[in-house]
């Protein structure tokens, strides 16, 4: 059976704490779990995930950005995810520090958290597996990584580029 492919951005913003912003999903994929926020790119008008992770900031958090306020670190494919779709997910480092905590959304509300309090959270298998490990490997730099997602929830990850800054 053939699966769709969608393609999504996730923004990672940091306080001057160096807490990231996550966001516990009230809609699926990932329902009740924790999360960088983000979105799907409107493929029919042809937007690139520059474009749409700036939508998505200002949509989620009510943050203007520009694309040179983006950095791109990683981006992460993910074949069969939960037997439903493949995924192409570009992940982006906002730049400029964020200074509050934004107010819910119908996508879910948000907390800023310490890398250290993870463990306390219920986040997607893939982004505990290799997702997150890999972002903070590169941040400032860039990585590529493909996932093939078993049904039985093993994952085979292949790192396809890795530059560590």
């Amino acid at each position: 059976m053939a699966l769709p492919y969608k393609i999504a951005t996730l923004l990672y913003g940091f306080n001057a704490a160096g807490e990231v912003l996550l966001l516990q999903r009230t809609h699926e994929p990932n329902r009740g779990l924790w999360s960088p926020f983000g979105g799907k790119l409107h493929m029919t008008d042809g937007e690139s995930p520059y474009v749409c992770a700036c939508r998505e900031a200002e949509e989620e958090i009510g943050l203007k950005l520009s694309p040179q306020d983006l950095h791109l670190t990683g981006l992460v494919s993910e074949a069969g995810y939960q037997g439903q779709t493949h995924w192409l997910m570009f992940l982006f480092e906002i730049k400029p520090l964020l200074t509050q905590v934004p107010p819910a959304h119908e996508e879910g509300d948000f907390a800023f958290v310490a890398r250290e309090k993870f463990h306390e959270l219920k986040m997607p298998q893939t982004d505990l597996e290799q997702i997150w490990p890999l972002f903070w490997k590169h941040r400032g730099g860039f990585f590529a990584a493909h996932c093939d997602c078993q049904l039985d929830g093993t994952n085979t990850w292949v790192i396809e580029e890795s530059i560590c800054r």
